[in-house]
């Protein structure tokens, strides 16, 4: 039983970071779009990935590439997001133990 509950945490684990990678360069990209004056990516999109167990990519990325830092609803809403994200997980690691 111990090697199952093990595993199911790994790779919950890897799905999040992969997640997280895959939210991280989609905010490169729209930082990339930005700086060339192309077409962007909606705003809503990285909201809705940050309440989708992405917020700590898109934190990320907006720290990496100083993208979105100045929006008030994304320097209050990603952080909130990511407590969100945090305790989700501990809730789904925690009914995984029991």
């Amino acid at each position: 039983m111990e090697i199952v509950i093990n595993s199911r945490i790994i790779i919950l684990s890897c799905l999040y970071l992969a997640a997280n990678l895959g939210a991280f360069i989609y905010m490169g990209f729209d930082k990339a779009r930005a700086v060339a004056n192309r077409r962007r990516i909606p705003e809503a999109h990285f909201l809705f990935l940050s309440i989708c167990f992405c917020a700590l990519g898109v934190l990320a990325s907006m720290l990496a590439f100083r993208h979105k830092i100045r929006k008030l609803y994304f320097a209050i809403g990603v952080p909130l997001a990511l407590l969100e994200n945090l305790g989700m997980l501990y809730l789904i690691f925690l009914s995984n133990l029991i």
